[in-house]
């Protein structure tokens, strides 16, 4: 059976997307293992989400769906960026700043596809 990665290898934001969601799932495990279910649960939401939004992007059906997909998943990553800082920012909660390290990416990616789909 073929892995997402295999899959998709030539789609830079769908592997992002996909790693960064499997990495906050794990994220999300160990703040539920010490008890830290409100982040735990927001950031799970959001953190995973995004990849989500730019599978379902991929099968659009117009460019404007495309991009609105698009749109909604940087609303993701926006939110789980900031989830991210609150974790971070907060006594007893675990550094995560490799996760927010991998989102900067995505953001960056992302608001290049928005903003070069917006141009055609």
């Amino acid at each position: 059976m073929m892995t997402f990665n295999e899959r998709y290898k030539d789609n830079l934001i769908l592997i992002k997307s996909f790693e960064f969601a499997r990495k906050i799932i794990e994220f999300a495990e160990l703040l539920n293992s010490q008890k830290k279910f409100v982040l735990s649960d927001q950031i799970l939401r959001s953190g995973t989400s995004i990849g989500a939004n730019v599978k379902e992007a991929q099968n659009g059906e117009s460019k404007r769906d495309f991009l609105h997909k698009m749109k909604i998943a940087i609303k993701e990553a926006d939110e789980t960026e900031y989830w991210l800082f609150l974790c971070n920012d907060s006594p007893g909660y675990p550094n995560c700043e490799p996760l927010i390290r991998d989102l900067e990416v995505i953001i960056k990616i992302l608001n290049k596809i928005i903003g070069s789909s917006m141009r055609k």
